[in-house]
């Protein structure tokens, strides 16, 4: 993720983006938010998705199995995600799961 520089005038007028700035300078902090934050936006996509195909949470849990509040946490990034699921999910809503490895943009590779 890349880290945005505030300008002083905005960074005093937004302290919990000043906190929040202050905090990832953690590396394990960093890692930790890194991490709900992926889990946050794949949740928003499926969200949308489900949106955008007409159903509704129950009708998406009935449809790969599971129940209407494990839907909920998926898309709320509070759910420990697994391939098996989110390729349930990918196939309910007519959607191709793709996964890649790549480097940390702020590493280079080997």
């Amino acid at each position: 993720m890349k880290k945005r520089k505030l300008p002083d005038e905005e960074r005093k007028k937004n302290s919990f983006l000043a906190h929040l700035e202050e905090d990832l300078k953690d590396p394990r902090y960093a890692r930790e938010f890194e991490g709900g934050w992926r889990k946050l936006k794949l949740g928003y996509q499926i969200f949308c998705a489900r949106e955008a195909a007409g159903m509704t949470q129950q009708m998406l849990a009935c449809k790969i199995g599971t129940r209407q509040s494990n839907i909920s946490r998926l898309e709320q990034g509070d759910y420990n995600f697994t391939v098996e699921m989110l390729q349930k999910v990918a196939r309910a809503l007519n959607l191709q799961l793709r996964i890649e490895l790549k480097a940390p943009e702020h590493k280079q590779a080997a």
